[in-house]
């Protein structure tokens, strides 16, 4: 049984998915800022023991994202330890889970492509680099698909348990709330859509629950919402912040700077989508191609009811992409979790066409070069990498670094993974800050009046150099550079003048 396993396609698919997730996470430091800061507040969690409430320092909270991503990055690095691997585990777990739920999903909408479904999404150039860098995208989308996967059994699979899969598509859907708040509900769109577009009577004359049951929300709101009630109740304002901030400003305003625009939509989605599914771009042009006819096919009910597959998996990638480029705040990987429905349609398309799984030849060639470009990737330079800060730190300060304070610049968050530290970002001068999500932990004057740690590391960029030395000099201190400077910053300890 084993040998007729290992000869399986199946199995050589499920080992290749496994090699591109796990071998190469570790290979390169964690880059800041996106990866760091979120190493740096689930670090926070693990030391300080509040796995309640997100601060990316002591005292500031960091309430951005809810805390699922948060939390399975502390799990992971407190049983594999403080390492880029066991940091960036979640998301490559995630990109598995993905794949092997596409596999899923494929078996109920389009028999017989399902091993191609799982390695069309394991190859795509997006889901595999989005499997080596640290974001909350990965998660939602492995949760979002599980949902749907839900939805699926309940609309496609056995009718007498439709309402354990509905259960199931009501908690996958809570637990997105939990990771990225009201974006991981927009699958729920394609859904009602669904619903309202079919008919619940099958052919056979049997009926199908609709998606929408009275305990279905109560479900939902039973997984996602005690998290937002501890900490709305423990931390007055939040509420108002994350529906104001978080919610209305990220649709409607390009506050967070992220491509806004009416153009904006098209110049960052539509690389993704070009580029980011490769090798399978030709198949989803060959779908996209004959969507039209396929459309206007489905104004009868009957004939919806007779292409019902075809017409979940439009609704599943047209809607939340509508969305997506109407809201004013863009970014690439949000349309990762669109990308296992994409896979499906992949599947669907090579099944019509006859075309079964490509040459092995063909696709250990891909995969190689899947590969060589994350290796290549791990060895570009860049400022960014917390690792090459962390070997230049030692290379020129001596002593234990516990804390580092940058002044004026970048906070490299990086570094409580790489060089277990804790990190702060510090104005020079007071400034009056928004109680949540501050830009700044503190200033220069509170560090000084309160007693800097003689086990602290400070960084400014050189032009502002003289500019903090004469606010040092303010209250007494002076600065005592450490080596030559690094990517254009100065490294310095802060010590009384007197010493």
């Amino acid at each position: 049984m084993i040998d007729r396993w290992l000869r399986s396609p199946g199995a050589w698919i499920a080992a290749l998915a496994l090699v591109l997730a796990l071998l190469l996470p570790g290979l390169r430091g964690i880059w800041d800022a996106d990866e760091g800061r979120y190493t740096n507040v689930a670090l926070q969690m693990v030391d300080s023991g509040d796995w309640l409430s997100p601060r990316r320092s002591e005292h500031t909270g960091h309430w951005t994202k809810p805390p699922l991503t948060y939390w399975a990055i502390a799990a992971s690095v407190e049983v594999f330890g403080r390492n880029p691997w066991a940091a960036r585990l979640p998301g490559s777990l995630a990109y598995l889970l993905c794949a092997w739920l596409a596999f899923r999903i494929a078996r109920r909408l389009a028999p017989g492509s399902e091993r191609v479904a799982a390695l069309a999404f394991a190859t795509m150039l997006v889901p595999f680099g989005a499997a080596h860098y640290i974001t909350t995208d990965f998660l939602l989308a492995a949760v979002e698909a599980l949902a749907m996967w839900g939805f699926v059994e309940a609309r496609f699979g056995e009718r007498r348990h439709a309402r354990r899969w509905l259960a199931l598509m009501w908690a996958g859907f809570g637990l997105a709330f939990l990771t990225k708040g009201p974006p991981g509900l927009l699958p729920l769109l394609a859904v009602f859509a669904f619903d309202a577009l079919t008919p619940a009577a099958q052919a056979d004359g049997s009926r199908r629950p609709r998606a929408l049951q009275w305990w279905g929300p109560l479900l939902l709101l039973a997984v996602a919402l005690p998290w937002y009630l501890a900490v709305v109740l423990r931390t007055p304002g939040l509420l108002d912040y994350f529906l104001g901030a978080e919610v209305v400003d990220r649709i409607a305003s390009d506050d967070f700077d992220r491509h806004g625009g009416w153009l904006g939509w098209l110049k960052v989605y539509g690389p993704t989508l070009l580029l980011g599914t490769l090798p399978w771009t030709g198949a989803l042009w060959r779908w996209l191609r004959a969507m039209p006819a396929r459309v206007s096919a489905w104004r009868t009910p009957a004939a919806r009811d007779g292409d019902r597959a075809a017409l979940l998996l439009v609704l599943w990638v047209l809607l939340p992409l509508l969305v997506f480029c109407l809201a004013q705040s863009r970014m690439p990987l949000y349309l990762l979790p669109l990308f296992v429905p994409l896979a499906v349609i992949v599947a669907r398309q090579r099944h019509a066409e006859e075309r079964g799984l490509p040459r092995w030849r063909w696709l250990l060639a891909w995969a190689a070069l899947l590969l060589a470009l994350e290796f290549a990737a791990a060895q570009w330079p860049t400022h960014k990498d917390g690792d090459a800060w962390r070997q230049a730190i030692e290379a020129r300060v001596q002593g234990p670094v516990g804390k580092v304070y940058a002044v004026e610049d970048m906070a490299r968050y990086s570094l409580n993974l790489e060089l277990g530290a804790s990190v702060e970002k510090l104005s020079l001068l007071p400034e009056p800050q928004p109680r949540f999500s501050p830009e700044f932990d503190g200033d220069v004057a509170g560090v000084l009046l309160a007693g800097p740690d003689r086990d602290a590391l400070w960084m400014t960029r050189q032009e502002r150099f003289p500019d903090v030395q004469a606010r040092l000099r303010e209250f007494g201190y002076i600065a005592i550079p450490q080596g030559a400077p690094y990517e254009d910053r100065i490294l310095f300890r802060v010590r009384p003048a007197t010493d």
